[in-house]
């Protein structure tokens, strides 16, 4: 037990059985005292307790919630914003607060106006899958992913303490970073290569369908991601999406301009330089 806390002997709430909210949940188990399960949809209820994904189900539109130690919101940013502004209608009692939104400044300052009997802390793992659904939730889903962190000022070492027990259970690696940075990176890691996968199938004519192969179905993997889980995410990230898309344009025009004057020796070299690049980046 650290500051305090204890997953052992916690109640955990997952608000939003989807894919994430589903796989943390099987990732918990055994590691928590109860997990209680919240969503508006009562097959997703149904279904999360007849595969023993949680302890106990119960909807997210009733009044209030019943006690927790640790909420978890594993929903997309928007509904997040909207729970946020709900909490304190619906639960009176302290309780630590979690977010795993994929952008984290305006969840931040939703969270900064929570009454002082909350205490909440941003996070963000990195990981995820274009299937969405608490059908296709995966206890390994989490497993060696990055979890990066955003506490507030006002974040307690107690929900400090939680987190790390949360992230180290489901087999991620923390992360502390502020808000700002994390949304800055993720950017161009996460964001930008959904943008980039949708651009090419959008491009790409369906009469040629018949030669895609392996590396078409790769670099355009994302863009089967729904359009409505990414809506929330690129509004909120907007101004550091458009940089991204800037530097992005500005590598391209670079070799569009060099195969406009066939200098295949400053294409190469660049292409060298690219794999690199690659390499570095993909081994850590």
């Amino acid at each position: 037990m650290e500051d305090g806390f204890s997953l052992q002997d916690a109640i955990v709430g997952i608000y939003g059985l989807g894919l994430m909210g589903g796989s943390l949940a099987l990732a918990l188990r055994g590691y928590c005292s109860i997990i209680v399960g919240f969503d508006s949809d009562p097959s997703a209820l149904e279904l999360a307790l007849s595969r023993g994904i949680v302890d106990q189900a119960e909807t997210s539109s009733v009044k209030s919630l019943p006690r927790v130690d640790v909420l978890i919101l594993a929903m997309p940013v928007p509904a997040i914003l909207d729970t946020l502004a709900q909490l304190p209608a619906l639960m009176t009692e302290p309780c630590i607060v979690l977010d795993v939104g994929s952008t984290k400044r305006n969840i931040i300052a939703a969270m900064a106006a929570l009454p002082k009997y909350f205490d909440p802390i941003g996070g963000h793992p990195i990981c995820g899958k274009e299937n969405l659904g608490l059908e296709n939730a995966d206890r390994a889903l989490y497993q060696d992913a990055p979890f990066v962190v955003t506490p507030l000022e006002r974040t307690t070492q107690r929900a400090k303490s939680a987190v790390a027990q949360i992230v180290s259970a489901v087999g991620a690696h923390l992360i502390e970073m502020s808000a700002e940075e994390q949304d800055n990176i993720l950017a161009t890691t996460s964001h930008l290569p959904f943008l980039l996968s949708s651009a090419l199938a959008h491009s790409t004519p369906q009469e040629f369908s018949s030669l895609i192969g392996p590396g078409f179905r790769s670099t355009s993997r994302l863009a089967g991601t729904p359009a409505h889980m990414m809506m929330g995410i690129l509004k909120s990230n907007r101004d550091n999406v458009l940089k991204a898309i800037q530097n992005f344009l500005g590598s391209l025009n670079e070799i569009e301009a060099i195969l406009q004057t066939e200098n295949y020796a400053e294409l190469e070299l660049i292409l060298k330089q690219s794999r690199n690049s690659y390499l570095a980046i993909t081994e850590h």
